[in-house]
């Protein structure tokens, strides 16, 4: 599984509202999501409107390629376009972060504690 990351910018006057159609995203949306083969999706939004996304996929390349060709979420990022600082359509603009710590990739390599050691 895949772990992507990214960071957009919600404009400041527009946060509550972002908030609220997050709140009750439109059903077909939801599904064509699940469809794309994204999962753990989840949002994260700071009070001056750092929004911090997050989803889990066997291929990046394919679930991009999917939403590309849906129509449904062509008319909800072109909805969300507005509230974002910059142009263009937010799933197309956003910027990646590079993954640099991930506690399960590490936790193998370790040997637990030796008993007696007081650890």
């Amino acid at each position: 599984m895949i772990r992507v990351c990214f960071q957009l910018q919600v404009a400041p006057d527009r946060i509550d509202e972002y908030r609220r159609r997050h709140a009750a995203v439109w059903p077909e949306m939801l599904r064509e999501i699940e469809a794309s083969g994204r999962r753990n999706y989840s949002l994260f939004l700071r009070e001056d409107g750092l929004l911090i996304g997050y989803y889990e996929t066997e291929s990046v390349e394919r679930s991009d390629a999917y939403l590309a060709r849906s129509e449904v979420a062509a008319r909800w990022e072109a909805e969300m376009s507005e509230f974002f600082v910059g142009d263009g359509r937010p799933d197309r603009t956003a910027a990646a972060l590079d993954e640099v710590f991930h506690l399960e990739d590490q936790l193998p390599e370790i040997t637990p504690p030796q008993e007696g050691n007081g650890a």
